[in-house]
């Protein structure tokens, strides 16, 4: 970690407001999680895992608010062009030059099925050993989504997982979680933590999962993915556009279950 103060870290910033975003994001989704849900669950008209999903959805479209919050405050607009190169929602950029080349967008061909990898292979099995090792961390029954896979009957006709899950769409890659750690968060982190800011990042990413524990080992691993790749090309789409791909899939899946083609 650099010893930078406030002042050496040219637009950077200092560790102290990284932390304070980390907690304005991860504070909320907790207490909506470990508070809010076990007092509510019992007297509110919807099954329980909708219930649970509703919540952290709750929770991401607050990260969307906290994202446009701080660029507003930064840029004094929310106009597209202006804060377009502040996020790194661009053009990949050569890390020797720094000059954007479209034919490095083919690194994402190897960067999605290495998502993928992750997601699917590898991902039970780091959460299983997560688990076993800090069975306190492991998931209370009832609440995963699994029950829609479970039980698929149960979820004919509920419209509302389908509406849930777009709006995750927005919340969680496009406005929310994915833009508030790789593109509001890591351009401005290298000022504390120098080359290994997107390893930081990651770290954030993961401890941020406080409010589902279990899946801390997988994020770090998923999130140093998304960092290093999106910090390597100057180029958030790296990161948005793999791990979004697990929501319009998982999208599909409900729609299937919804329509009682499951």
């Amino acid at each position: 970690m650099n010893n930078s103060t406030p002042k050496q870290l040219n637009g950077q910033y200092s560790l102290g407001k990284i932390i304070g975003i980390w907690l304005l994001a991860a504070a909320p989704m907790g207490l909506l999680v470990w508070v809010v849900y076990p007092a509510l669950k019992d007297s509110v008209v919807m099954q329980s895992q909708i219930f649970f999903f509703a919540l952290n959805v709750a929770g991401l479209m607050w990260e969307v608010v906290l994202s446009l919050a701080i660029l507003y405050r930064e840029t004094g607009t929310l106009r597209l062009g202006t804060i377009r190169e502040r996020t790194w929602r661009q053009n990949p950029r050569d890390p020797k030059t720094g000059q954007p080349r479209k034919s490095l967008w083919l690194w994402l061909i190897p960067i999605i099925i290495l998502g993928a990898v992750l997601a699917m292979v590898v991902a039970p099995r780091v959460i299983d050993v997560w688990t076993s090792i800090f069975p306190f961390f492991a998931e209370p029954s009832g609440l995963s989504l699994q029950a829609l896979a479970e039980t698929p009957e149960k979820f004919v006709g509920a419209w509302s997982l389908v509406v849930l899950q777009l709006l995750l769409l927005v919340g969680n890659y496009w406005l929310g979680e994915e833009f508030l750690f790789r593109s509001v968060l890591l351009p401005k982190m290298n000022g504390v933590f120098g080359k290994w800011d997107w390893l930081a990042n990651a770290v954030l990413f993961a401890t941020y999962h406080w409010h589902k524990p279990w899946v801390i080992a997988d994020a770090f691993l998923t999130g140093s993915l998304f960092a290093f790749t999106t910090k390597r090309w100057r180029c958030a789409w790296f990161g948005l556009i793999p791990h979004a791909i697990e929501g319009l899939f998982l999208l599909f899946i409900i729609l299937g279950i919804v329509l009682g083609l499951a």
